[in-house]
């Protein structure tokens, strides 16, 4: 799918500190039981990430990105939807991750991506009022989803994203996308973003696009030599936005 187990998410621009990372297991308000891993930041901006991850899940590379966004300022909480069906338990390198993805559906994944935001609204998860949701490969799509999905979100990141599908939400999505897209993605192609982009500007949605020429699938890993400058640049798209976009100061 998108990671191996040997990716880790690069370096944000901004490094601080970070406080308070830990395992979590989070309940929706329909009584999915998950696990997520959240870590808050010893400086905060005032606003927070709900990484929405592939189907991998909490995986050691959301782990390392949700502290690297902490070292930049920002809370941030990585959610397990795919514990809905899969269970709480460690994934093998051979789970089949197309079959899980298969067996999700949008509603039950804005249910837990939902919960991920009341924790960083909470005092435990930073109280914080200006949340985002970042992303990647299936995550990406979903991420750009929950811009019609989740009342008062602050904007939606999405790496890799599919947009078919997420085209039929265009019509009820309310926060700003950004849309950090791979050029040499075999998932999909140029002239899809090109429509893509197209429908988001004559349905009134706010939204930047980002594409990286020849910049592959998951080019958004450390472990890329070759594409450290496209991932730099991701990382400044985003705290950009971020901060464009955050409506709170940080807290006391």
């Amino acid at each position: 799918m998108c990671y191996t187990n040997a990716a880790r998410s690069p370096l944000p621009p901004i490094m601080g500190g970070s406080t308070d990372d830990a395992d979590l297991v989070l309940t929706a308000a329909d009584g999915n039981r998950f696990r997520a891993y959240a870590a808050r930041a010893a400086t905060p901006s005032g606003a927070g990430v709900v990484v929405i991850p592939d189907p991998r899940g909490v995986h050691p590379f959301y782990k390392d990105l949700v502290r690297r966004f902490a070292q930049a300022g920002v809370d941030a909480v990585v959610v397990d939807y795919i514990d809905r069906s899969a269970g709480m338990s460690e994934r093998p390198e051979n789970f089949d991750l197309r079959a899980a993805i298969g067996k999700t559906t949008n509603e039950c994944i804005a249910a837990d991506v939902a919960t991920g935001i009341a924790h960083l609204r909470s005092p435990a998860g930073g109280g914080v009022e200006s949340v985002f949701t970042v992303g990647f490969c299936f995550g990406g799509a979903q991420s750009w989803r929950q811009s019609a999905a989740q009342p008062g979100l602050a904007g939606a990141i999405g790496f890799y994203g599919i947009p078919s599908r997420v085209r039929d939400a265009i019509p009820q999505m309310k926060a700003p996308l950004l849309l950090l897209l791979a050029g040499n993605d075999q998932a999909t192609t140029q002239e899809d973003f090109v429509q893509f982009d197209r429908e988001l500007t004559q349905a009134g949605v706010p939204h930047q696009k980002v594409l990286y020429e020849g910049a592959p699938h998951s080019f958004f890993d450390r472990t890329f030599d070759e594409h450290k400058a496209a991932a730099a640049d991701a990382w400044r798209q985003m705290l950009a936005f971020i901060k464009e976009h955050t409506r709170q100061t940080a807290r006391a």
